[in-house]
C-alpha cells in the first residue's frame, strides 16, 4: 500500500510509528510468562536485536518483581462498600427548543 491515497478531500497519509522497546516488552509479558519468548516477540515487533532486548525484559522483570502486583484500598476493617450507578435517560425531539 501506497503512504498516501487520494480521497475527494485530498491526499490521506497513514502514520506508522514502530512500538517503542517499552511498548514492545509490555505487549509481550502480556503473551507469555518466559522471559526468553518475551524478548523474541518483543524484539521481532520493533526489530531489534535479541541481546539488547533480552536485558531489557530481564530489568522489566526485575521491577516487576519488586512491586506489589495488587492494591489495596484503605478503609476500615471489614467494611463492605458497594456503588450504585443510575443512568437517567434524557429523550430530546428535533422539534424541541428549550434549553
Amino acid at each position: 500500500m501506497n503512504e498516501g491515497w487520494q480521497t475527494k478531500y485530498g491526499i490521506r497519509r497513514v502514520r506508522r510509528d514502530p512500538p517503542t522497546l517499552d511498548e514492545a516488552i509490555f505487549a509481550a509479558t502480556g503473551i507469555t510468562n518466559d522471559l526468553d519468548s518475551q524478548a523474541e516477540i518483543a524484539a521481532s515487533l520493533i526489530g531489534m536485536p535479541f541481546d539488547v532486548v533480552h536485558a531489557e525484559v530481564k530489568k522489566a522483570a526485575r521491577t516487576v518483581a519488586r512491586s506489589p502486583t495488587t492494591r489495596v484500598i484503605a478503609g476500615e476493617q471489614g467494611a463492605l462498600r458497594s456503588v450504585v450507578v443510575e443512568r437517567r435517560v434524557v429523550r430530546r425531539f428535533g422539534n424541541d427548543k428549550r434549553i
